[in-house]
């Protein structure tokens, strides 16, 4: 076998945790690529799958980090082809295993990028970072908040708090390592106790419901 060949894990893909944060990064302070990367590393050492939203800067570092562990990589494009994604988007197709074309811009591939995903990594981001968090907040999907030098983890705490809404599958940890740890085992407790469907608003069935 290669030296550099790359084989899955046992068990490997259980659990998909999507890279939220912003394409571009000159706002971020000068430890976001070494974070985002890291972020990346751990998800794949801890035996799951990066999801992205297949674009530039945190997220793409992101996916790099996990290929630096042989990792495997989901990007949710906003473009409906190949072409579109690289030619009308400006967008890459480097550190994906595979890539879902949405046709759906980016708001529409926000909504499916999250509820791909069984958790959320939220890094230094802007406004299209803060609308996969709100996805999230919605669909209760357990959300870990990586602090940084940059204001992204201040402001939603501020929304969070303005919330007045209780979610305890919400995490602030800056330590990439102990907010991935965190997340699986958030998502892997659900798995035993959470209903065996969600309608994506907090609310599932239990085995034996009727689903009209």
């Amino acid at each position: 076998m290669p030296k550099n060949f790359c084989r899955l894990p046992s068990g490997y893909g259980v659990v998909k945790i999507c890279v939220s944060g912003a394409a571009e990064t000159g706002h971020c302070g000068l430890d976001a690529y070494e974070k985002a990367k890291e972020v990346g590393r751990e998800i794949a050492k801890q035996g799951a799958i990066v999801v992205t939203g297949a674009t530039t800067g945190f997220p793409m570092y992101a996916a790099m980090g996990a290929k630096d562990e042989c990792g495997f990589s989901i990007g949710f494009s906003p473009a409906s082809t190949e072409h579109e994604h690289v030619e009308t988007y400006k967008l890459p197709l480097d550190y994906m295993d595979v890539i879902v074309y949405t046709g759906f811009g980016y708001s529409g591939r926000d909504l499916l990028l999250i509820r791909s995903a069984d958790a959320v990594v939220i890094g230094c981001g802007r406004i299209g970072t803060i609308n996969e968090f709100s996805v999230a907040f919605e669909d209760r999907r357990p959300i870990g908040i990586l602090e940084g030098t940059w204001k992204t983890d201040e402001e939603l705490r501020h929304i969070i708090e303005q919330a007045h809404r209780p979610n305890d599958r919400i995490y602030f940890d800056s330590d990439p390592k102990a907010l991935v740890e965190k997340l699986i085992e958030r998502v892997m407790k659900d798995k035993q106790t959470l209903p065996v469907y969600n309608n994506h608003d907090g609310w599932g069935g239990k085995k034996g419901d009727v689903i009209m």
